[in-house]
């Protein structure tokens, strides 16, 4: 056994992590999008009972969804303009 500490990696012997590679990268977006087609698709295989006539459209909870996922990304661009300070408004 080896009385020695794992150091920090400097330099050339930096380490490479799995989300560092562009082909992993393309992997999870590939799965992530293969996801949402199956439960687009999903769509197919059951009756809906929505409280009003807009829930029984296919995909809506889908478009749904994305749009407000857009709607909130968009809108806190926005809230970060009005709220963001100088770098150094602390010191």
């Amino acid at each position: 056994m080896s009385d020695e500490t794992p150091r920090e990696p400097t330099g050339a012997e930096e380490r490479e992590y799995w989300l560092d590679r562009s082909s992993s990268v393309d992997l999870i977006i590939r799965i992530l999008i293969a996801a949402c087609v199956i439960v687009v698709l999903a769509d197919f295989g059951y009756h809906k009972h929505g409280d009003f006539h807009f829930r029984e459209w296919f995909a809506f909870d889908a478009i749904f969804g994305f749009s407000a996922y857009v709607f909130l990304v968009t809108s806190a661009k926005g809230v970060r303009k009005l709220l963001m300070r100088s770098e150094d408004y602390y010191d």
